[in-house]
């Protein structure tokens, strides 16, 4: 039954043939991808899944809210099945090794599968006292619905079927190459228990989530990207944010772990 809305929201991206694709729908596309996958990357990865920065509670909330936009379900959800893979990447217990599942598995397979539906509350015990997360985690299709309307009532159609739903597509299969690309394409600086992998083409795409080798080495720095040849998007972004004190308390990792197993 998962797969019916996921290739829904697939097949209403055909309907650009008939809508046309304008300037307008295209910078709203554009900027809900980049924009959304930032609250994936710098809101559902590196906040909810690894704290590696801290922020006020609205903040959060907000962060939480907009990265149910980019339609891959709640932040309790995502962080609860990410922290599993980190515990146990590239064993059969991983939710989505390419390594021993293969491409399609791990690109989207595990995420249609029945067997990862419910949220593990057990791994995400730390969020589970904010009610306002738990709400939002239940009923993650609230914030798209609204974000989808607001855009058919101002833009248009042609700026929900190109704005929002192709971008939303984008924003899917952006964020699934980090799991089937990231663990079989690219550079191993460290060497790591899993086969996690550097991929500078994955990073730019995703804003810095393609350094996946340095993260599964340190996860808990907000940086993905450890030197400065490695862009990292996200992070400059979260930098930003820490100026005007948005955010706090944003980790990086020991300069001894840099070079620590490194090849």
């Amino acid at each position: 039954m998962k797969a019916i809305p996921f290739t829904t929201v697939h097949l209403v991206c055909l309907a650009a043939i008939w809508t046309g694709v304008d300037l307008t729908a295209a910078i709203v596309c554009a900027v809900l991808y980049v924009v959304r996958m930032f609250a994936i990357t710098a809101g559902y990865h590196r906040y909810f899944s690894h704290r590696s920065y801290r922020t006020s509670r609205g903040f959060r909330f907000f962060l939480a809210a907009l990265g149910c936009t980019a339609m891959q379900k709640g932040p309790l959800w995502w962080a609860a099945n990410h922290r599993h893979h980190h515990k146990y990447s590239d064993t059969e217990q991983d939710p989505h090794s390419p390594i021993l599942r293969g491409f399609w598995w791990s690109h989207v397979g595990w995420v249609l599968a029945d067997d990862y539906n419910e949220t593990d509350w057990a791994a995400i015990k730390d969020w589970t006292k904010y009610p306002e997360l738990v709400w939002l985690n239940r009923f993650y299709w609230v914030p798209p619905l609204i974000l989808g309307v607001v855009i058919w009532l101002t833009l248009g159609w042609s700026a929900l079927i190109v704005g929002f739903f192709v971008s939303t597509v984008l924003l899917f299969h952006g964020t699934f190459l980090v799991n089937s690309i990231c663990h079989v394409f690219g550079t191993r600086r460290y060497q790591t228990t899993d086969q996690s992998r550097n991929n500078w083409l994955v990073a730019i795409l995703t804003l810095g989530e393609g350094w996946h080798n340095n993260h599964h080495h340190y996860q808990s720095a907000a940086c993905q990207g450890f030197f400065w040849w490695e862009i990292d998007l996200s992070y400059y972004a979260l930098k930003g944010l820490e100026v005007f004190g948005v955010v706090w308390d944003v980790r990086r990792p020991p300069k001894r772990l840099l070079q620590e197993n490194a090849k």
